[in-house]
C-alpha cells in the first residue's frame, strides 16, 4: 500500500512538473504578451535574485524608450552613452518592493534551484503606478510644509519628488494641476518652485560675537518676511563648507574662526537634497544613489560683512506671551537666567548648581552633553507664570553631532519652582506646533499649559534618552502598539498596486522600555520634530487627552516620519500618565489613524 502511495507520488510530481514546463514554455515562446527571467542557484533566493535581474533587464529594454526625462538629463550631462545601463539601474530600484510582487514558479527546489519571474506586458506600467503615488504625496507634502514657513521640509519633499520624477518612464507626461484647473508639466513645475523657494528667502545677521580670532554670527532667516520655522544650510569656513545646521524659528549660526573670522562676506548654501533623511525610505535612497544630483544655482546666498546690517530677529515667544500672564517682576529670574548662560558661555558649568534643584541640575547637564550644546548670540526672554511656578521662554541653542556632521538648533525652556529654583528645562515645541494648541480657544488656559508643557518634556526625554523619565510616565499596564508596513500578497484584481497593510505588534511596558534603551544605546543623537496635530479631550475623566500628532524622527543611525497617538491622563500635571501610545507609519489618505474613539 506504502509503496503504491509513494509511486503515485511520483507520477503526480511528473504531472506538476510537466504542466509547469508546458506553462513556461508556453510563456517563453509568446513574447508579444510576455516578458519573463530565470535563475539558478544553490538556494531559491540566490535563484530568485537571478530570476528578477534577468527580468528587469528585460523590463528595462521594454520600457527605456519611455524614460525621456532621464535620456534628456544624461544627454545634457554628456552621459547620453550611459542611457542603457542607468535606466536599468533605475528600474532595479524597483525590485525591493513592487517587482516582487510579479508572478514566481518554482521549477526546482534546493540544492539545484531554479526559478522563472513573468510578468504581462500590458501590466508593466502597473508595477510604476507606487511611485507615481509617492511623488504625488511629496509634492501634497511640500506644499503644506510651505504654508506653515517649513522651509526645509519644502524643499526636502519637492527635491525627492523630482529626483523620483526622473526615475519614472512616464515622468515626462506627470502633470500638476492647480486651484483653477490649470495643469503644468511636473518636470517644469517642481523645479520653479524650489526656485521661488530660494528667491522668497531672506538671510541676515542679527548678532555678530567677536573673541580674538573667533567670531559667531547668528542669522535672521525668514520665508515672505516670516521666520523661517525650519531651513537646513552650510557655510563657507574659509576652506570647506561646513557641517549641514537646522536652523529652527528663523535662527541660525555661522562660526568662523582664525583667518576666516576676517572675511569680508559670508557665503551660505541651502540644503534641498537630504540625502540623510532619505534613509527613511529604501526606495528613495537607491534613487537618490542613481540619479545625479540636480544643481540649483539659486541655493547661494552672499552676506556682506562690511558694514553689515544687523537685523533683530522677531521672537517665537510672542505667540504664547499673548496668550498667557507674564511675569510682573522678572529681574530676580532674569539674573537666575543670566547666571546659568555665563557658566555655559565660560563653560563653568558647576558654578550655576545653586540656582537648581538635584533633577533640574541633572536635565542641565544632559542638555550640555547633547551635542556640545553652544549658545546663540540672540535671544529675547518671557517669563510667563504658571500657578506658584514661572516659565521663562527662551533660549536659542546650537547643538552639534559627529555622525552625519549634523547641528540642531534648539530653544530651550527653563522651569522654576515656588522658591526660584529651575527645577526642569526642556526643547520647545516649533511655532506650529504651539500655535495649534494654542488656537484652542474653547479649552481653558490652563489645559494648554498643561499640553504645551507636557509635549515638549516628552519630545525632550527622548532626545536625552531619559528612560528614567520615560519609565514613569507610562502607567503599569500601558498599552503599547507599533506599527510597520508590510506588503500584502498580491491577488487576481490586484497584482501590483500599491497592496501596503500596516502589521501592528503590542507590546508590555516592560518589552517597550527594553527595547528603547537597546535603541538609545545605538545612537549618538536622536531629534524629534512635532508638526500637525489633532488634540481632543476625553468627554469624562477630567483632564484626559488625546493627542494625535505628525513625528519626524531623526537619529544618527535611523530616521521615520509617522503618527504618534497618546492618550495622557494630565489632572496631576506634575505627574503625567500615559495610558496609550500607538505609532503609524507615513499613512495614505485611504488609512485611518488612531484616535480617541479607537479606546474606551
Amino acid at each position: 500500500m506504502a509503496r503504491k502511495f509513494i509511486v503515485t507520488l511520483f507520477f503526480l510530481n511528473l504531472g506538476f512538473s510537466a504542466l509547469f514546463a508546458q506553462s513556461v514554455e508556453q510563456i517563453k515562446a509568446d513574447r508579444n504578451n510576455y516578458i519573463w527571467g530565470e535563475g539558478d542557484g544553490i538556494t531559491l533566493k540566490n535563484a530568485d535574485q537571478q530570476a528578477l535581474s534577468m527580468l528587469i533587464s528585460q523590463i528595462s529594454t521594454h520600457v527605456e524608450s519611455e524614460f525621456s526625462l532621464l535620456h534628456k538629463e544624461l544627454q545634457t550631462n554628456g552621459k547620453g552613452d550611459d542611457f542603457k545601463t542607468v535606466c536599468k539601474s533605475v528600474v532595479n530600484s524597483y525590485s525591493s518592493a513592487t517587482l516582487k510582487n510579479t508572478e514566481r514558479i518554482i521549477l526546482k527546489d534546493e540544492p539545484e534551484a531554479k526559478i522563472f519571474r513573468y510578468i504581462k506586458k500590458a501590466d508593466v506600467q502597473k508595477i510604476f503606478q507606487e511611485r507615481k503615488d509617492k511623488i504625488n504625496g511629496f509634492i501634497q507634502n511640500a506644499e503644506n510644509a510651505l504654508e506653515k514657513t517649513q522651509v526645509a521640509d519644502a524643499l526636502r519633499y519637492y527635491y525627492w519628488a523630482l529626483t523620483l520624477l526622473k526615475s519614472h518612464p512616464n515622468g515626462g507626461e506627470m502633470k500638476y494641476l492647480d486651484k483653477n484647473q490649470k495643469s503644468y508639466p511636473l518636470a517644469t513645475w517642481i523645479p520653479l518652485q524650489i526656485n521661488n523657494i530660494f528667491v522668497d528667502l531672506d538671510i541676515q545677521i542679527s548678532n555678530i560675537d567677536k573673541q580674538d580670532d573667533e567670531c559667531i554670527y547668528t542669522l535672521d532667516i525668514k520665508y515672505k518676511n516670516k521666520p523661517a520655522e525650519n531651513f537646513d544650510y552650510c557655510y563657507w569656513d574659509g576652506m570647506d563648507y561646513s557641517n549641514l545646521i537646522s536652523a529652527r524659528n528663523g535662527i541660525g549660526l555661522i562660526e568662523l574662526y582664525g583667518m576666516a573670522s576676517t572675511a569680508k562676506k559670508l557665503k551660505v548654501k541651502a540644503e534641498y537634497i537630504f540625502e540623510g533623511e532619505a534613509r527613511i525610505d529604501r526606495e528613495l535612497e537607491d534613487v537618490l544613489a542613481k540619479i545625479d544630483p540636480i544643481p540649483f544655482r539659486n541655493s547661494y546666498y552672499t552676506i556682506s560683512l562690511e558694514n553689515p546690517m544687523v537685523r533683530k530677529t522677531v521672537s517665537s515667544n510672542v505667540s504664547i506671551t499673548s496668550a498667557y500672564t507674564v511675569v510682573d517682576n522678572p529681574k530676580p529670574y532674569e539674573q537666575i537666567i543670566e547666571s546659568v548662560l555665563n557658566s555655559i558661555r565660560g563653560k563653568r558649568y558647576a558654578t550655576a548648581q545653586n540656582e537648581f534643584t538635584p533633577e533640574g541640575f541633572d536635565v542641565f547637564n544632559r542638555i550640555i552633553r547633547y551635542g556640545n550644546a553652544k549658545l546663540i548670540g540672540d535671544y529675547q526672554l518671557k517669563f510667563i507664570k504658571d500657578h506658584d511656578k514661572v516659565i521663562c521662554r527662551s533660549v536659542p541653542m546650537c547643538f552639534n553631532f559627529k555622525t552625519n556632521n549634523k547641528q540642531f538648533v534648539e530653544e530651550i525652556i527653563f522651569h522654576f519652582n515656588k522658591d526660584k529654583k529651575i527645577e526642569a528645562l526642556s526643547f520647545g515645541l516649533s511655532k506650529a506646533a504651539l500655535d495649534n494648541i494654542l488656537l484652542k480657544k474653547v479649552w481653558k488656559e490652563r489645559d494648554r499649559m498643561i499640553l504645551i508643557n507636557f509635549l515638549e518634556h516628552y519630545k525632550t526625554a527622548y532626545a536625552l534618552k531619559r528612560l528614567d523619565y520615560i519609565e514613569n510616565i507610562f502607567s503599569d499596564d500601558a498599552l503599547i502598539i507599533t506599527g510597520t508596513l508590510v506588503k500584502a500578497k498580491p491577488n487576481e484584481m490586484n497584482q501590483f498596486k500599491n497592496n501596503r497593510i500596516i502589521k501592528y505588534n503590542r507590546q508590555t511596558k516592560y518589552q517597550y522600555l527594553r527595547n528603547l534603551k537597546s535603541s538609545f544605546a545605538s545612537k549618538e543623537y536622536i531629534n524629534i520634530k512635532f508638526e500637525d496635530s489633532n488634540i481632543r479631550k476625553a468627554g469624562k475623566g477630567g483632564d484626559i487627552f488625546g493627542v494625535q500628532i505628525k513625528q519626524n524622527y531623526f537619529s544618527s543611525n535611523y530616521g521615520d516620519v509617522g503618527y504618534l497617538f497618546l492618550i495622557v491622563d494630565l489632572n496631576n500635571s506634575d505627574e503625567p500618565i500615559i495610558h496609550v501610545r500607538t505609532w503609524q507609519p507615513k499613512i495614505t489618505s485611504n488609512d485611518n489613524l488612531y484616535d480617541l474613539s479607537n479606546f474606551n
